[in-house]
This record gives C-alpha cells, sequence and structure tokens, in this order.
C-alpha cells in the first residue's frame, strides 16, 4: 500500500510555523500605537505640548510686570488697534499690550487648571479605589457622599468657596480642585470594582501581598489609563470655570491677567474694540479643544474595543 505524504502549505518549516508575525505590545505601547493613527489627537496634541512649552518658556521674558506695564497710557487710543507698529496685537484701555497680557493670562490660567488638576487626581483616585476596594456599606456611605455633592452645581460651590476664600490664585484653584474629583472617583470606583476580581489580584491577595502593594502594583498600572484620559477632560472644564468666576468678578484679583479676566474685559469694550474679546477667546478656545481632542484620542487609544485588527 503506497503511503501518502502530506506537505504544509504556506509555511516551510515547522519553525517558520512558530514565529510570532505581530511582536507583543504593552498596554501603553498599544495604546501609542492607536492614539498615532488617530491623526488629528496627534496634531492637537502637538499643538499642546507646545503650548504649555511655551507658556513656561514665555516666564522668563515675559514677566507679570512687562504685561501690566502702564507707561504707554498716554499712549493708549494711539495704538488702541490691532497690528499696531508698537504692538503685534494692539494695547488695552489701559496702553498694556494685548499680547504680553494674553501670554501671562495663558500662563495663569493654565497654573490653575493643573494645579486643581492635582487636587482632583489625589482625592479623586484615593477616593475611587478605597470605595471599589473595600466595597459594602463603607462603598454605599462614600457613594451617598458623592451623590449630595454632585446634585449642587459646582459652579455655585466654586463661587461659594471663592466668596468665603477671597480673590487669589490659591483660592480659585482650592475651589475648583475640591469639588471637581467626583467623576474621578467614579471612574476609578468602577475600574477597581472590576479588577478586584481578576485572576492577577487574587494570586497577589493568596501570594500574601498587602493591600497596598496590591494597589500600587497591580490596580493602579491597570487604571491609570482611564485616569489619564479623564483628566484631559476634566482640565479644560478647569479652565472654563475659572474664565466664569471672572465674569462674576470672582477671578484672579487686577492687575493679575487670566484668560478669564481678558475675556471679561473685551466684553466691556465690545462694541468699540471687538479685538479684545476675540483674541483672548480664541486662545481659550483653542486651548480647550485640543485638551478634548487629545483626550477623545487617548479614551480611543485606551479602549480595547476601539481597535479594528
Amino acid at each position: 500500500m503506497e503511503t501518502i505524504k502530506f506537505r504544509l502549505v504556506g509555511e516551510k518549516d515547522s519553525t517558520a510555523n512558530e514565529h510570532i508575525s505581530k511582536p507583543a505590545l504593552s498596554t501603553f505601547q498599544d495604546a501609542l500605537r492607536r492614539f498615532r493613527q488617530n491623526k488629528i489627537a496627534v496634531i492637537f496634541m502637538i499643538l499642546l505640548v507646545a503650548t504649555i512649552l511655551f507658556a513656561i518658556v514665555s516666564s522668563i521674558f515675559v514677566t507679570d510686570s512687562k504685561a501690566n506695564d502702564f507707561s504707554t497710557t498716554t499712549q493708549a487710543f494711539s495704538y488702541l488697534s490691532p497690528g499696531s507698529p508698537h504692538f503685534i496685537l494692539g494695547t488695552d484701555q489701559y496702553g498694556r499690550s494685548l499680547a504680553l497680557r494674553t501670554i501671562v493670562g495663558l500662563r495663569i490660567s493654565l497654573i490653575i487648571a493643573f494645579a486643581a488638576a492635582a487636587i482632583d487626581l489625589v482625592i479623586g483616585v484615593t477616593y475611587g479605589m478605597i470605595s471599589g476596594w473595600v466595597g459594602g456599606r463603607l462603598d454605599l456611605a462614600m457613594q451617598r457622599v458623592i451623590e449630595i455633592i454632585s446634585s449642587i452645581p459646582n459652579l455655585v460651590i466654586v463661587t461659594l468657596l471663592s466668596l468665603v476664600m477671597g480673590q487669589s490664585i490659591v483660592s480659585i484653584i482650592l475651589a475648583i480642585g475640591l469639588f471637581a474629583w467626583t467623576g474621578m472617583a467614579r471612574q476609578v470606583r468602577s475600574m477597581v470594582m472590576s479588577y478586584k476580581e481578576r485572576d492577577f489580584v487574587l494570586a497577589a491577595k493568596t501570594l500574601g501581598q498587602s493591600t497596598w502593594k496590591i494597589a500600587v502594583k497591580h490596580l493602579l498600572p491597570n487604571v491609570s489609563g482611564v485616569i489619564i484620559v479623564q483628566l484631559m477632560f476634566d482640565i479644560p472644564q478647569m479652565i472654563l470655570y475659572e474664565a466664569v468666576l471672572s465674569q462674576i468678578n470672582l477671578g484672579v484679583k487686577p492687575p493679575t491677567a487670566s484668560l478669564g479676566t481678558l475675556i471679561s474685559d473685551g466684553i466691556a469694550n465690545i462694541q468699540t474694540f471687538s479685538y479684545l474679546l476675540i483674541i483672548p477667546a480664541l486662545v481659550l478656545s483653542l486651548l480647550s479643544l485640543a485638551f478634548i481632542f487629545v483626550g477623545d484620542g487617548l479614551n480611543d487609544a485606551f479602549n480595547p474595543k476601539a481597535s479594528e485588527d
């Protein structure tokens, strides 16, 4: 009887069959690969990074004193127009350079937003991890606290705290940051509750690792994607909160400039010198859009369901 020999089609040998065509990627490497495929998010990320670097570097050359220089007051109405040969963006009604004040305002708004976001990060992540990990009655009680805080409009809380603490950068940061963490806490709690029953967490418990080590080594790295995405959506909200506070005269004290105070001053002169409103409003809008588009891109990158391959 003749023996029939079968030949493997498509591969030359067994070694080639065992070759892995796609390299193994970590969670962050895979997320970075997805993010790079989102061209709009990449463009806004470059814009955002460039803006932040510009705000940092400009602090060396553009100080508050230069932005608040009244030396040109007598010439204010000569240069109170965009594209002046002496002031590229013109001046305000007091003769101060609008370009310099916009740069300082951008820096102040970013400082307020990032400092408030740091408070949001610490409180929200800690609160969410404790609530999700412990569960039970403690989780129910902690969630009721979040529901009570969330039921009150954030703007009302921020306004009341600003009235109590006074008009300063520190008071605005605290007023925004201390009550902006509820969204972060909910996101982290949800992720922790889904991960704490996974095999790798149960194995760590079996090996006798402490709760602290499990949280830092296992849970936190797995929820970091959600934390980053939530921060990218929270920061533009904090920038807008500061702008709204400036509209009701609860922003930073004059003559210190922020994007909110510049917009407030621009509204007062909108009928005569509209560019005083248009320029800072445009900067604030582009900054907020940059954070939102980058956050949306990161959300798709860290979400495995967004992958098509």
